[in-house]
């Protein structure tokens, strides 16, 4: 009884979001987008679109997602609004992080994008344009895979703080106190291979079209990119999202080496008590702002 009423409910939310959509206007980048995507089914097969376009949609977003991060260290406006500002990026650092990062992309997370292709022949996952979800499909099937990813990430992510295994892999990550955007995926072989696993799960689970790759890949990028800038913008849009954990809260992580755990959200560290420290770190950083200002 209980999965049937889950099931009406999710069929009317569906037909509710349909309903809305047939008020909003046409999206004007829907052509433009329509023609390139056909463009690139006739011109190219599916084994070059789902390894080489999987990889250009994820080093064109990594790069470009950092650059924000990165202007802001030139513009004195927007250290205020930086977290640790005792800790300025060194172009040492970033440098140092960058031929990692090549490295990574290139040796570890290559050979995985290559299995896309096999991996979308398999579940017979289709490319046509007619076939392709509506966006708020899209939007919910991303949403689940953060979901997933979050869970992985908070369990296996603990894991490697275990202080047996910790300076063998994931102190790697930690090299840098004060984290920036580029450093995002700045880490052990292994661990972008563990950590990146949950990846992969949503994508077994929802997985429809060959879109959603490159959507979840984006969508990823973008939260992992945001909490690593070491940066808290206000009004960033990304807020919006229910229970986003956000800079600050992976920034105390850094800071600590210890709790924050989960890689999107808030519940499994409030669940399991580990954003104690960070909670009460938020209080005493509350009492000094309210003192200063007395």
């Amino acid at each position: 009884m209980a999965m049937n009423d889950t099931v009406n409910i999710l069929n009317s939310a569906y037909l509710a979001v349909e309903y809305i959509d047939s008020f909003l206007p046409d999206n004007p980048l829907q052509q433009p987008f329509k023609n390139a995507w056909n463009y690139m089914l006739d011109n190219y097969t599916k084994f070059q679109i789902a390894t080489w376009g999987s990889l250009l949609v994820h080093e064109v977003a990594y790069f470009l997602l950092c650059v924000p991060g990165f202007v802001f260290q030139f513009i004195p406006y927007m250290q205020k609004y930086k977290i640790q500002q005792d800790k300025p990026e060194t172009w040492e650092k970033q440098w140092k992080c960058f031929k990692t990062l090549l490295f990574n992309h290139f040796f570890i997370q290559l050979p995985l994008i290559c299995g896309t292709y096999y991996f979308t022949e398999y579940f017979n996952i289709p490319y046509e344009w007619e076939e392709m979800p509506r966006w708020y499909v899209l939007v919910a099937q991303c949403f689940g895979c953060a979901v997933i990813e979050d869970a992985w990430h908070y369990f296996l992510h603990r894991l490697l703080h275990h202080k047996r295994i910790y300076k063998y892999i994931h102190k790697v990550h930690h090299e840098f106190v004060s984290p920036f955007g580029m450093q995002a995926e700045y880490a052990h072989p292994l661990e972008t291979l563990i950590l990146g696993a949950g990846f992969f799960i949503g994508i077994v689970v929802f997985c429809n079209h060959v879109v959603l790759l490159w959507a979840w890949v984006i969508c990823r990028l973008m939260e992992t990119i945001d909490v690593h800038s070491g940066y808290d913008v206000p009004l960033n849009p990304l807020h919006l999202v229910p229970f986003y954990a956000g800079a600050r809260f992976h920034d105390f992580h850094h800071m600590n080496f210890i709790g924050n755990y989960a890689s999107t959200f808030t519940w499994w560290d409030r669940i399991f008590g580990t954003d104690s420290q960070f909670i009460a770190y938020q209080e005493k950083e509350k009492k000094k702002q309210f003192i200063t200002k007395k």
